[in-house]
This record gives structure tokens, C-alpha cells and sequence, in this order.
């Protein structure tokens, strides 16, 4: 059932669990209790597309490292950030999950082969092959450089609302559209919650409850949520050790330098977008080899190969165009429609004619055969987000974001470029010139508007929500619960301790899914419990029952 609170408002709402917020993490959470036969109550910010004044509630102040504008860091509606997303997808390396001596904070509660089974369903339902095999792209020696690959979810509205009718027609199930969480209620004690603060822009209001309520909406707005829960706790829930909003971490886009020589063809041809025999999208790239980044300090950075103007230079009259259609057009149906039938064009073209108009262009001095970084960023406690004193057209405090980089960020670009160029003068494929900013890790992290359609990162907001077993080192448990909090838990990239080169999607939906398992069973468990108590106690006034008539009897 679909209720738009612009048009009904019912006075309270009840079901199993409450999810908020309706992005990649909230759809499948909300799928995966509703197979274990709970009752969900699926609450949307925005309506089923772009509205300006909704997105307005995303505004808020960059104070750290620049960054986009907060307005369109995130979409708020129904399918989330997904319905502009690219669709790259790849698992987390199992390095990742470990505690690296060489990288502060890092280690995961969880390893990888807890999140492996996850993977493989998350895969499914985002219709990828993980089982593709695709042949290296150069012979690199495998204890310098590794060359994972991005697999591509070729669905583009895959959350969109028209594509999640089991969601919308469950009968167990209600979406609650233009309905923002303004707090999470906690109960007296502090230690559960016992409802959800719901407005929106025409003033209506509505309570949801629910038996345990998961917390779905991104890595800016789950922490600024928490915060802004104040009124039992003026630090925010789950804040005792003022750990919520810290560690924002992203994955910041460079230029890394370029290759020279004669071999920009190989260079170009094997990092390019291929189509596998069974019509999968996918694209290698380059990242220190786990024996390279124990051996030299780094992280799990990455970068891939492609034809780029030279730094300083203009951007092509097709890019720009594609980048006009992206950035100018506001991201509603149409809007995304025309900038998705731009991409799909440039993809036509560009698998026309690369790697043949790049190499071309190269020879005539026109493109760089360049190295498109990617990078892992090092989890920073002073890299956070914060309450401003600013506030919203609905009274929620609007975000401050102090994004912070730091040395080993460019310390560890600079190794994997100069592994890279050891290996491309070991196989005879030209030189590797090192962009000049990695020489000098102190100065800090340099962008160059034309590497990317994204120069600055990935809008992938990671760590504000971090997991971890010990409540000094973490917001949640390796389940997601937060801690101190029984029934509140959190899915999403802000949940991650690390962030390593994969983009977040795959990784988010597995973690909702392995999240959701776990609450479903939990509450399984206590339902098992109860029905336990209950039976021995009745079970109990039996037993005395037929003591009583046995001493009837005996005196009669």
C-alpha cells in the first residue's frame, strides 16, 4: 500500500519495522523482512521523483576539503541516488575488512567471508554474473599490481517506484511518501525507541511505531538524523562517545599523471569498457596488489587508464555536452531521462570508435593517455559531519560537512603510480609520469576539473555511522544495531569502517540484506523465548492444577 502524506494523513501508523528512507539500502532491507514474514513500514522523504523544494532539505555548509553542493550531494525520492547512479559494481577486497597496522581505525568487525554468501545474492538481484571470467588485461606482476574489475548493473531505474511493485503491493507492507523523519523517539530509559516524528512541507505530521526500526537514509542524513534526535539525549542517540558523523570518508577523484611512449593502443584497448560473450558490461582497473600496499604502507587505492584532455587544456565538444545534459537539467524523470539517452549515446559512439579516436587524438597531441585516480580514503575522525544552526523548511538542523584529507591519501596514489611505472618499464610499454602534486604529500589533495565527470569524488558518503564491537570505536555492531540501542539499527555505506576502491552499492545491498537476517532472527529468538516462558508457565498452573485435584481426590 502506497500513502502520499500530501494527500492522506493517518494519525499513526504500527508495524513490525520501520525503514527509513527508500535508496538502494532501504528497498532491500524492506524486501528482505517482508520474505521473513514481517510487517514494514517503508518511509520516503520525497515523492516518487525530483521536487526542488524536497531537495532543498538536503542543503547545508562545506567547510573542509571543497566539495559539491551539499542540495545535489543526494537524491530525496523514491529509488534514492540510484536513479542517477552509473551502475558500477565490485565486491570489497577481502584486505579490506582486515586491521591494517599501517592504517589508523581500520579493521572491520566482520570479515569477508561472513559478507561473501551477501555478495552472491546481492549480485542477483542487481542482475550481475559474478562468476564472468575475464582474462587479464596485461601481464602485470601480481605481487605489484592488481587489476580487479567493475562489473555494470545496466538497469538504470532499477529502485525506481514502477520497478518495485512486489515492494509497493505486499500486503504487508506500506510506503509513506513525502514523509520526513524529523526525530527518532527514544524511550525514557534510552535504551530502545519508541517511535518516529513524521512531517512534511504541508504541515501534516503522523506517528509511526513499530517493534524495531532501521535507519536507511545515506551517509549525511543517517548521522544528521541521530544528531538531531535530541530530546532525550542532547548529544544525539548513539552518541555517547561523540563518535556519530565522524569519519566521513569519499572516494576522491585526481589526476594521477600519464603514460608517454608509443604504447597508448595496449594502454587504451585494455582498460576499456568490454562486453563480455553473455552481454555483461565490464571494465578492469589498477590497484596495489595486497603484498604492495603491506609492503610500502598504502591503501587500497585505484586508478584506471583512459584518454583525458591535458591538464590545463578544454574539454571535447561531445563531453561537454554530456556533461551540460548531467549537470544543467534538474534530475527529474525527464531530466534523467535525457541525460541517460546522452550517456547512451556517447557509450554508442565511444564503442564505435575507442580505443581508435582516443590513440588518434593522442597522436595529435589533443588527449593524455592518463591515469583516472579513484582512491581509498583513510578513515579521519576530524573528517565529519556536523549540525549547523541553520535550520530546514521542516525545523531539522541542516548539515555542516568538514571533509578532510591527509597524507597517506597521497602517499598511497603515489606508490600504486610508482609501482605502475616500474611494471610499465618491465613489460616495454612506455614511461609513467607521475603528476607532480605526489611529490609532495604535505600540500594535500589536488582535483583537476578535467579527469572526471566527477572531479571531486563519487558522491559516495562513507564511515559517518561506522561498525565496530566496541561501543569506543564504533556508532553500531558488526549486525548494525547501534549500541546501547536494542531496537534501532543502521544499513548503508555509513555503516562501513573502511571504504577501499570498490564503489559502496554491491557491499550496501549485501550488508541490508546480512542485516535485516540478523534483525529477522532476533526477533525470531525472543519470539521463541517468549513462547517458551509462556508455555512452562502454563505448563506450571497445569501441574498445580492436578496437584490440587490429586489432593481432592486423596481426601475424598
Amino acid at each position: 500500500m502506497h500513502i502520499d502524506l500530501n494527500e492522506i494523513a493517518p494519525v499513526r501508523l504500527r508495524a513490525d519495522v520501520a525503514v527509513i528512507g527508500a535508496g538502494a539500502a532501504g528497498i532491500t532491507a524492506t524486501r528482505r523482512l517482508l520474505s521473513h514474514g514481517l510487517s514494514v513500514i517503508l518511509l520516503e522523504s520525497g515523492g516518487l521523483d525530483y521536487e526542488r523544494d524536497t531537495a532543498a532539505l538536503n542543503d547545508g555548509d562545506v567547510v573542509g576539503e571543497p566539495y559539491y553542493d551539499l542540495e545535489d550531494a543526494r537524491l530525496r525520492f523514491f529509488g534514492g541516488t540510484t536513479a542517477i547512479w552509473g551502475g558500477r559494481c565490485a565486491e570489497l577486497d577481502p584486505i579490506d575488512f582486515e586491521r591494517r597496522s599501517w592504517i589508523p581505525h581500520s579493521g572491520w568487525p566482520i570479515a569477508y567471508d561472513e559478507v561473501r554468501p551477501y555478495y552472491a545474492e546481492a549480485s542477483q538481484a542487481l542482475g550481475l554474473a559474478p562468476g564472468l571470467r575475464t582474462p587479464p588485461p596485461l601481464a602485470f606482476d601480481d605481487s605489484e599490481i592488481a587489476t580487479p574489475r567493475w562489473l555494470f548493473d545496466e538497469q538504470f531505474d532499477r529502485f525506481a517506484f514502477t520497478r518495485c511493485r512486489d515492494v509497493v503491493e505486499h500486503p504487508r507492507c506500506t510506503i509513506l511518501t513525502h514523509a520526513t523523519v524529523r526525530e527518532i523517539v527514544a524511550a525514557p530509559s534510552g535504551r530502545g525507541i519508541t517511535r518516529l516524528a513524521v512531517v512534511n512541507h504541508n504541515g501534516r505530521s503522523v506517528d509511526v511505531q513499530a517493534a524495531d526500526y532501521v535507519l536507511a537514509a545515506g551517509g549525511i542524513e543517517n548521522p544528521r538524523l541521530l544528531l538531531a534526535s535530541r530530546s532525550l539525549m542532547q548529544a544525539g542517540l548513539g552518541n555517547d562517545r561523540d563518535l556519530v558523523g565522524r569519519f566521513f570518508m569519499e572516494h576522491p577523484h585526481a589526476r594521477g599523471g600519464r603514460i608517454v611512449g608509443k604504447a597508448a593502443w595496449q594502454w587504451l584497448s585494455a582498460f576499456g569498457f568490454k562486453r563480455a560473450a553473455d552481454g555483461s558490461s565490464y571494465a578492469h582497473l589498477i590497484a596495489p596488489s595486497p603484498a604492495l600496499q603491506r609492503r610500502e604502507g598504502l591503501l587500497n587505492t585505484s586508478l584506471t587508464i583512459a584518454g583525458r584532455r591535458p591538464a590545463m587544456g578544454k574539454e571535447a565538444l561531445l563531453m561537454r555536452a554530456y556533461l551540460h545534459a548531467k549537470h544543467s537539467a534538474a534530475p527529474t524523470r525527464s531530466g534523467r531521462a535525457l541525460w541517460k539517452a546522452t550517456k547512451k549515446t556517447v557509450r554508442r559512439v565511444q564503442s564505435l570508435s575507442e580505443p581508435l579516436r582516443p590513440w588518434l587524438l593522442h597522436k595529435t597531441g589533443q588527449l593524455d593517455v592518463a591515469l583516472v585516480v579513484r582512491a581509498e580514503q583513510s578513515p579521519n575522525p576530524d573528517s565529519r559531519i556536523r549540525l549547523s544552526n541553520d535550520k530546514d523548511a521542516l525545523g531539522m538542523p541542516r548539515v555542516q560537512l568538514d571533509w578532510r584529507l591527509n597524507e597517506l591519501d597521497v602517499r598511497s596514489v603515489a606508490g600504486l603510480v610508482g609501482a605502475l611505472g616500474r611494471e610499465a618499464e618491465r613489460l616495454a610499454l612506455g614511461t609513467v609520469e607521475a603528476a607532480e602534486w605526489l611529490s609532495r604529500p604535505e600540500a594535500g589533495w589536488q582535483t583537476d576539473p578535467l579527469i572526471s565527470a566527477h572531479p571531486i569524488g563519487g558522491f559516495h558518503h562513507l564511515g559517518t555511522t561506522r561498525m565496530a564491537d566496541d561501543p569506543a570505536q564504533g556508532v553500531v555492531d558488526r549486525d548494525g544495531r547501534v549500541h546501547g540501542i536494542g531496537n534501532l539499527h543502521v544499513v548503508g555505506s555509513s555503516t562501513f569502517p573502511t571504504g577501499g576502491w570498490a564503489n559502496p552499492t554491491l557491499t550496501i545491498v549485501a550488508l541490508a540484506m546480512r542485516t535485516a537476517d540478523r534483525l529477522a532472527a532476533c526477533r525470531s529468538s525472543a519470539a521463541t523465548i517468549r513462547a517458551q516462558a509462556a508455555n512452562a508457565s502454563a505448563k506450571g498452573a497445569m501441574d498445580e492444577a492436578e496437584h490440587v485435584k490429586l489432593r481432592r481426590v486423596s481426601r475424598g
